[in-house]
């Protein structure tokens, strides 16, 4: 059975190569869902429409989701509403150095 914060931490693994920042930290994650223990579906946007590293990322979630094993469908979905702004990086992020 996967979790929600099973599906978080693998998530913060994923890194932004152009900020050097995980995805979570980012503020990019817009929700998790968990349907019967194992059908996982995953809400997030980029910082920019014009994000370039978009289908790097992409890939990264897809195949982080992949190695939990859940069994079940993996559903990624990527949203522009409401656009991405700084404000919703975590303030570890927004404070470090």
């Amino acid at each position: 059975m996967v979790m929600i914060n099973d599906v978080v931490k693998v998530l913060s693994q994923c890194v932004d190569p152009e900020l050097n920042a995980n995805i979570v930290d980012l503020g990019l994650i817009y929700g998790v869902k968990i349907s019967g223990g194992k059908d996982i579906d995953v809400k997030l946007t980029m910082t920019s429409p014009m994000c370039p590293v978009t289908s790097v990322i992409l890939a990264d979630v897809q195949l982080r989701l992949e190695s939990l094993k859940s069994g079940g469908k993996t559903n990624i979905e990527l949203v522009w509403e409401p656009a991405w702004n700084p404000e919703m990086m975590s303030d570890t992020l927004k404070y470090r150095s």
